[in-house]
């Protein structure tokens, strides 16, 4: 395998972020050598994040064997996924804003036909659904575990409790018509056909899709992860993924 140096498009705050909690990590196991720095195990695991390459890449770039290199990334993520806000702490931490955004995207998996519980008719593919919450300004703010891609967004939103903790902090939410009967502090637009509708009904959903455009923000950002885009593991292993990228991304904007 021919190897070659290349970039990784990651702030360098990420990098001192994962690298400070792998080395404090290190400590509390009282580690006193392995194959890899802390620093180098932080720039392995957000090049795996980031641009998506197999073990056997990495192993090759870093000098290391494919089974450090799972093992050391395997590591990074679930450190960092425990380092994820919970959902009552991102709305607490929202609680000024004067609304948010809210919606689902799909995480392309790689799977065959037979397993339909991961099939999104939406979507026509198979993935797993994650729930987003934006801020007014498109920013993420808060990435959901991964459920089934046939889950709808609305039955997702109501069992990871995103209606309820929403409608008891007091926060309108915008969505779309996915989220239809979903109740509490949910903004919908209109239903029915553009011709069928009002003058003003009409005025009221172009509004409201100018301000649930920005939430396609929040998903580019979570996807800018290119690992999300196409994901060949285990789905149980999802949630840690996109929980490691949510805490990687809060980081480098804090």
């Amino acid at each position: 395998m021919l190897v070659y140096s290349s970039g990784v498009d990651v702030s360098s705050s990420a990098l001192r972020f994962l690298a400070a909690r792998l080395r404090e990590h290190r400590r509390t196991l009282g580690t006193r050598w392995r194959r890899l720095s802390a620093g180098r195990q932080a720039l392995l695991t957000l090049t795996h994040l980031r641009n998506g390459q197999p073990y056997a890449q990495l192993a090759a770039g870093f000098g290391v064997g494919t089974t450090t290199v799972y093992r050391y990334v395997t590591e990074a993520v679930e450190l960092l996924a425990a380092l994820a806000p919970t959902l009552a702490e991102a709305v607490r931490a929202a609680s000024m804003k004067a609304y948010l955004i809210l919606d689902g995207t799909l995480l392309p998996i790689d799977r065959i036909a037979a397993d339909r519980p991961f099939y999104s008719g939406k979507h026509k593919k198979h993935g797993m659904n994650v729930q987003v919450i934006a801020d007014p300004k498109g920013r993420l703010l808060w990435a959901s575990p991964a459920l089934a891609g046939a889950v709808h967004d609305v039955r997702a939103a109501r069992e990871h409790g995103i209606i309820d903790a929403l409608a008891q902090a007091g926060i309108n939410c915008w969505a779309d018509k996915g989220y239809q009967g979903a109740g509490g502090t949910v903004r919908l637009p209109y239903r029915g056909r553009w011709d069928s509708l009002s003058a003003g009904q009409q005025a009221v959903n172009r509004a409201h899709a100018k301000v649930r455009a920005l939430v396609e923000q929040a998903i580019a950002t979570l996807k800018s992860w290119r690992l999300l885009r196409k994901l060949r593991c285990s789905t149980t292993r999802i949630t840690s993924l996109v929980q490691a990228v949510l805490t990687l991304h809060l980081a480098s904007s804090d």
